[in-house]
């Protein structure tokens, strides 16, 4: 059932007279959404293009209606009834409490509003009472805000929802900066687009070989095919468990990589190695014109697997993006061996866990217990490999 709440309850001018948002209102079904999600595209806006509507959308109606999480897009206006921020959350039940959180899972490499630029750019404490203060009030009652994988800043401008007391996320992401119009030595060193030619050398001498952008309907389906058959037996090498198994996720996967933006780009676009007899890598990633993030990834069985086709092709799409004036990337969060080839910075993720309710405020001490611990885990050498032998250990 669609729904859309306007919500002049919120009070949120009487909170504090300095804040702009006067207004705060839900929409509980992401058809309700679209139009005022729809202001948000253009370059006075800001927000990363994992938050775009076609990608969220389709998440929502595979992996969020299968988990159980209801869309819960929360919006923020000013006294000329002009929206000024979107939050783009679901909400679902999460151990006795009501829980809003970015919608996208596990999948997006960062969570982020939406917002007007010229709003983010003075975003006030002011502003930030006021759009909790219309977030409590709203009659879905929410007991914490979990708003985790946030950026510190995007495009250079600071992330308004970063609170001072945010907690840094499980991982960092790993990233890599650029001169628009440099040399591509300047991007991938001579050494290391040597060593790479090298190994490609062998490649090259198979039949049909290539790198192509999948643009066709017909292309992109033909890649996730390979995919989806490639990759169980990739996790199943690694003792890990195959994410990409269940139904729902298979087709967020192919439905967003199958979804226009309405400038004909793709939510996700699929870079490739192959010949004429296999798929020997694949890189899916979102990209906005200054950044391109790589997302869900794999590469052959085959022998061929051991010319390192993962590494030239992300050579191949660092060059791409390059060409067409990028000016960063990153491949996602996590610290693997093939990130650091390329990427020499880290950019920082934070956690915000905010308690709306008596309820909410046990459920947010409990969440950031667990990232704390998490984190501790994963930069503890020792204490990492004690969980990978107990991970290896169930999956026997």
């Amino acid at each position: 059932m669609a729904m859309a709440a306007e919500l002049h309850g919120s009070n949120a001018s009487a909170q504090s007279s300095a804040s702009r948002i006067v207004r705060v209102g839900v929409m509980r079904d992401m058809a309700a959404a679209e139009k005022i999600w729809r202001t948000f595209e253009g370059t006075d806006f800001l927000s990363t293009p994992y938050q775009r509507f076609e990608l969220l959308d389709v998440w929502q109606k595979t992996i969020g209606k299968d988990e159980g999480a209801a869309p819960f897009v929360v919006a923020a206006y000013d006294v000329d009834n002009q929206p000024l921020a979107l939050l783009p959350l679901a909400i679902s039940r999460e151990n006795g409490a009501n829980v809003a959180r970015f919608m996208g899972g596990k999948h997006p490499t960062f969570n982020m509003g939406l917002w007007r630029r010229d709003f983010a750019e003075t975003f006030s404490a002011a502003d930030m009472d006021a759009l909790i203060a219309g977030i409590r009030t709203l009659p879905d009652r929410v007991d914490v805000l979990a708003l985790t994988q946030q950026p510190k800043q995007w495009r250079g401008i600071p992330n308004p929802l970063v609170l001072p007391g945010a907690q840094p996320s499980t991982n960092s992401c790993p990233m890599m900066t650029m001169v628009p119009g440099c040399k591509p030595e300047e991007r991938v060193s001579a050494s290391t687009r040597r060593r790479l030619r090298n190994k490609e050398r062998k490649l090259q001498a198979l039949p049909g070989y290539r790198y192509f952008v999948a643009s066709a309907d017909e292309d992109i389906n033909r890649l996730l095919d390979s995919f989806f058959v490639i990759k169980p037996q990739r996790m199943a090498l690694s003792k890990l468990p195959d994410v990409f198994s269940d139904p729902a996720t298979k087709a967020f996967v192919r439905d967003a990589c199958l979804a226009k933006l309405p400038n004909g780009q793709r939510a996700i676009e699929l870079h490739a190695l192959e010949c004429d007899d296999e798929l020997i890598s694949i890189f899916s990633c979102v990209a906005d014109g200054e950044r391109f993030s790589t997302m869900f990834n794999t590469y052959t069985i085959s022998e061929n697997a051991r010319y390192s086709p993962g590494l030239i092709l992300l050579r191949y799409m660092i060059d791409h993006f390059g060409d067409l004036g990028y000016s960063s990337l990153d491949f996602g969060v996590g610290s693997d061996d093939y990130k650091m080839t390329f990427c020499k910075d880290d950019e920082p993720l934070v956690d915000a866990f905010i308690p709306l309710t008596a309820r909410g405020k046990f459920a947010a001490l409990g969440m950031s217990s667990l990232t704390h611990a998490k984190r501790l885990v994963k930069h503890n050498p020792a204490l990492m490999q004690m969980a990978q032998l107990l991970r290896n250990a169930i999956s026997r």
